[in-house]
């Protein structure tokens, strides 16, 4: 399976040791990241360490150890749907929008979010956190 990550899902997996991260490193798929969005992961990065007990060494170490299962998608790949994701999303939110063209860029992806806001789009399928620990049956 192709699945593009949104960032609540990575910071999921950074916080705690859970559900998610098995997912991210056991399932064998494919994990897919706009590499625009990096910076999201350092936006919130003090939440993380709050959040989770880690310093900012385990943090780092986290984040690379999850991100050797991810495939960062180049942002000029991304740029190619862009404007067909902003159609798809005008009426949600439009900080969504490059994950849709991040799906789009990618032949039969979904996305992992629990964002509401990709229920309300029928181009891509949205799949949550549950969803794939029952394919999985974990």
């Amino acid at each position: 399976m192709k699945v593009v990550v949104d960032t609540n899902i990575l910071i999921s997996a950074l916080i705690k040791d859970s559900i998610t991260r098995k997912i991210l490193v056991q399932s064998g798929w494919t994990f897919y990241y706009p590499e625009e969005s990096l910076h999201e992961i350092r936006k919130y990065q003090n939440l993380v360490l709050e959040k989770s007990g880690l310093n900012n060494d385990d943090f780092e170490n986290l984040l690379q150890l999850l991100l050797k299962y991810i495939v960062i998608i180049p942002q000029e790949r991304i740029a190619l749907k862009v404007a067909e994701a902003r159609e798809i999303m005008e009426k949600q939110d439009p900080k969504d929008t490059i994950f849709i063209a991040a799906a789009l860029s990618i032949s039969e992806a979904v996305i992992w979010s629990e964002d509401k806001d990709f229920d309300r789009q029928d181009r891509i399928r949205a799949l949550k956190t549950k969803d794939l620990a029952d394919i999985l049956d974990i």
